[in-house]
């Protein structure tokens, strides 16, 4: 019979000032912002940092945040509420976490940081206006709100917030551990032909419908790309509908935990959004070499710069014509991997995404 390891202690504070408490609260399951608070909850743990993640328990079950150093708490308001009792600050992951996280403050002086995500072009009608009171709220109360896109902190500042900052969010460095292509393309059945990859939620913004529609002109195409899309969300019936319908060269395969496997394995991948901060699908892609089609939305260009091809959003044509042109055409690939690389090789690390964010709170922490 094993028994598990005994825990690792905590880095002894410096000046014997007791452990900083942070409490990291997510408004769902997505994985961008999952796979965020699971690195930063490793590399604040590893400083000292005792952290508590509030979040969905399918979240925990996916991303382990205990096995990264953290507590765990449903992010039902009364337990967020017994998790925040002795903080020292609160950081929420997007403006539904922020509101969450308000309620579950609400009486007691603890300072809230706010990772802004979401952006470009506003929703009409009802919702739009309920998101721009809920943005505004947050941005008003929170201390410090952090884009990870210089447009995301215009439009904080522009929301109302006394403190916004550029912090970009890092993506993990180098290929997946044990990943062997070969094996990630048999699975998916792709051996012979060309594997084209999205990684993203089933959502409207995501651009999947264009994506669907550049797809109808590759099933001419010989041998004919598969195009493979790791993700969930509410629009996998309308997407597999249209898949099966028009007889497209797509599969849906759900929520992957081993999408960074796959997308190791492809020889494109594609991110037609309708707006992107700081998308860590671009990261991934150009850290391990895979050349990448993406829109030219928020900030991807500037993410992006030469080491990608740009697209305008919604045209179907020019997703399809540049991809089809990358597929026949290894060299323009080689060329893309290796710019890739180097345009990785400029962003911040995991590790100075931590250090600004531990920074942010040890200097919230000292004005109180």
């Amino acid at each position: 019979m094993s028994s598990s390891p005994a825990p690792v202690p905590a880095p002894a504070q410096p000046y014997g000032r007791p452990p900083l408490r942070a409490v990291q609260v997510l408004g769902g399951a997505g994985a961008d912002s999952s796979a965020h608070v699971r690195s930063l909850t490793t590399g604040l743990a590893a400083r000292g940092v005792r952290v508590t993640v509030c979040a969905p328990v399918e979240a925990e079950g996916e991303y382990d945040f205990t096995g990264a150093g953290a507590q765990f708490a449903p992010d039902a308001v009364s337990a967020m509420r017994a998790a925040c009792a002795g903080a020292d600050v609160v950081h929420a992951h997007g403006v539904r976490a922020a509101v969450r996280a308000l309620l579950a403050l609400r009486g007691r002086r603890v300072p809230l940081v706010v990772s802004w995500q979401g952006g470009g072009p506003a929703a009409q009608g009802p919702l739009g206006r309920l998101g721009g009171m809920l943005e505004r709220q947050v941005a008003r109360a929170a201390a410090v709100v952090l884009g990870a896109s210089s447009d995301q902190v215009d439009l904080a500042r522009a929301r109302g917030a006394r403190d916004a900052r550029l912090a970009p969010v890092a993506a993990p460095a180098g290929p997946p551990p044990g990943a062997d292509p070969g094996k990630a393309r048999a699975e998916l059945g792709a051996v012979e032909r060309p594997l084209v990859i999205a990684i993203g939620s089933l959502v409207p913004h995501r651009g999947y419908s264009v994506l669907l529609d550049a797809a109808r002109s590759w099933r001419v195409l010989e041998p004919t790309p598969l195009v493979v899309v790791a993700g969930e969300g509410p629009l996998r019936g309308e997407l597999a509908r249209r898949i099966e319908a028009e007889g497209l060269p797509v599969r849906l395969l759900g929520r992957r935990r081993d999408a960074g496997r796959l997308l190791a394995a492809a020889d494109v991948a594609v991110l037609p959004s309708r707006w992107e901060a700081r998308s860590l699908l671009a990261q991934e892609a150009l850290r391990l070499g895979v050349p990448l089609v993406a829109t030219a939305v928020g900030g991807v260009p500037d993410l992006v710069g030469d080491a990608g091809v740009l697209i305008p959003y919604g045209n179907a044509p020019a997703l399809a014509e540049a991809v089809t042109g990358l597929l026949a055409d290894p060299a323009r690939r080689a060329a893309l991997a290796a710019a890739g690389r180097a345009q990785a090789a400029t962003w911040p690390s995991e590790d100075d995404t931590v250090a600004q964010i531990l920074s942010v709170y040890d200097e919230l922490t000292h004005r109180r």
